[in-house]
């Protein structure tokens, strides 16, 4: 064997093994959405607060944004040699509605302070600290089939809350979209297309009795759709509709 071929063969075996990180390291998490499908504590299932579970986003600026169901902490993230190193790991200081909901911030915050390790088991990340290990899957992109209640109310210089005790519903199906309002607006099906970014869509005509708070969200309703038509934008679980003026709605799954 020659000298060049014999250096190249080198070459290629140092390039190859540079290359190909044991499983987990290097893997680019940025930009990525998980959340928790099993959470572990001493060998043991950990109980979650009913209707949480942990989200771990990993920005396009290298920070990490992790919810357990009440405060947001962020902070700049590290993910060298499968450790999970998180610097100023700061907390917002909701009121949270129950007590049990601050202790599990507070479990999360410890279990991401402490560097645990971290790697990809196929699509799923397992962060494993020393008494536990969360196991997250990738976040589904949400799609526009299906129920969307809303949320908050956009006008041109403000977005507001929908009043107290209010629920509106907007579910499309099958090319139908149904509103729910629980007064004039009650489910009926109207047919919409969708083109793009674009809703289309018209209301049809509907009794106008007065239904004390929801009248503002009726209304907001109607003015979404008022041209036959409404802008739609989904970032994970949030619908924008947004007419041409700027006015609209923003709905949850």
């Amino acid at each position: 064997m020659s000298y060049r071929i014999a250096l190249a063969v080198l070459l290629l075996a140092v390039t190859t093994a540079c290359g190909s990180p044991s499983a987990g390291q290097g893997a680019d998490l940025r930009g990525k959405v998980y959340v928790s499908s099993s959470v572990t504590e001493k060998g043991q299932p950990r109980a979650m607060v009913e209707g949480t579970r942990v989200e771990l986003r990993f920005t396009d600026d290298g920070r990490l944004m992790a919810n357990a169901g009440c405060n947001q902490m962020q902070g700049p993230v590290q993910l060298d040699d499968g450790k999970l190193s998180v610097a100023d790991l700061g907390m917002t200081a909701m009121g949270c509605p129950k007590p049990e909901l601050h202790q599990q911030d507070e479990w999360l915050s410890k279990l991401l302070s402490a560097t645990p390790s971290w790697k990809l088991d196929g699509t799923n990340l397992v962060i494993t600290g020393s008494n536990a290990e969360i196991v997250l899957a990738p976040e589904q992109p949400a799609t526009l089939e299906g129920t969307w209640t809303v949320n908050s109310l956009v006008t041109q210089d403000a977005v507001s809350s929908v009043p107290a005790g209010v629920k509106v519903t907007i579910t499309f199906k099958g090319g139908n979209m149904l509103v729910d309002t629980g007064c004039n607006l009650n489910g009926a099906e109207t047919p919409y297309v969708l083109d793009g970014q674009t809703i289309k869509a018209k209301l049809g005509a509907s009794t106008l009795k007065s239904c004390g708070p929801v009248d503002e969200v009726e209304n907001a309703v109607r003015a979404t759709f008022e041209n036959g038509e409404a802008t739609h934008e989904i970032d994970r679980a949030t619908l924008s509709l947004t007419n041409a003026s700027g006015a609209g709605l923003k709905l949850g799954k």
